[in-house]
């Protein structure tokens, strides 16, 4: 009987299956949109990659600057998690960039890839803002804060810059690059290469990253696919919502809406600002 089954059409060896996560974008949230990727927002879109009982393995397609280290760090765990419950390799892809954060997201894959023309790299920690306490004396404006607790106003941006506040920020960013450099040689280990712009928040092209280890070859994430799983593999592509609470609120043309509309405007405005000076460090 197994016999006749096998004979029929619909029937036979099932093609060897690889699911590919897009992971693009701005990692962590940021304004009323609450636009980038998280843990939270990817999470069932990472079960139902692992889900298949034929999967050869998954791949991972990033195309991100980075952002949030927590979240970029919180995605890896739980991709890892994943792999080893299911026994399933991952191969991690960085499209245009991967960097920062984003080469965070690449360090979850067993194997990592790029393009020759991709930006691999920026293993550092940045911070960044703005002082306005000459502007708002020149208007005669007065800043009035009150705290419990003498560091609670830490780099107030209305105030002058204090020492100290400096001093414990780069202590905390100090730590993190740490945290960072950990993270990399514990997925990398010796196919790393002596370099000492390597930890520096330096970028290379995909070629360079394949010289000091960062990744394993350049490819192209479908004809390496292709290439090792033969012509016949079948790709599953899944897509994280991208939908943003901006587009649900205003979506119905509510005039009810219109205060809370101006609102969210502006504050995705500058959300919109910081997520595109992210890229604009690429010339993306």
């Amino acid at each position: 009987m197994s016999n006749i089954w096998r004979a029929l059409p619909f029937v036979g060896e099932a093609k060897p299956l690889v699911s590919v996560i897009e992971l693009n974008g701005v990692i962590g949230e940021a304004g009323a949109g609450r636009k980038g990727m998280t843990l939270k927002k990817l999470e069932k879109s990472l079960e139902t990659a692992f889900k298949p009982n034929n999967l050869k393995a998954v791949a991972l397609a990033i195309n991100s600057p980075g952002g949030s280290p927590v979240q970029s760090r919180l995605i890896l765990r739980a991709i890892r998690r994943l792999a080893k419950e299911n026994e399933v390799p991952v191969l991690a892809f960085i499209e245009d960039v991967g960097a920062s954060g984003g080469y965070i997201l690449a360090l979850a894959g067993d194997e990592i890839f790029a393009d020759d023309s991709s930006i691999v790299g920026s293993i550092g920690v940045i911070s960044g803002g703005f002082g306005f306490h000459d502007a708002i004396s020149r208007i005669g404006v007065e800043r009035r804060v009150y705290t419990a607790g003498e560091n609670k106003s830490m780099l107030d941006p209305f105030k002058p810059e204090d020492p100290e506040d400096i001093d414990r920020l780069e202590r905390i960013l100090s730590e993190l690059h740490d945290q960072f450099i950990g993270l990399v040689k514990e997925r990398r280990g010796d196919k790393l290469k002596e370099d000492k712009d390597l930890f520096s928040g330096a970028i290379w092209t995909g070629p360079q990253a394949v010289e000091n280890g960062l990744i394993d070859d350049t490819a192209q994430l479908g004809e390496y696919l292709r290439t090792r799983f033969g012509k016949d593999v079948k790709v599953k592509r899944i897509s994280p919502d991208s939908g943003s609470l901006l587009k649900r609120l205003l979506s119905g043309g509510d005039a009810n809406v219109s205060g809370l509309s101006s609102l969210i405007d502006a504050e995705e405005l500058i959300a919109a600002g910081e997520r595109r000076a992210l890229w604009a460090r690429y010339g993306l």
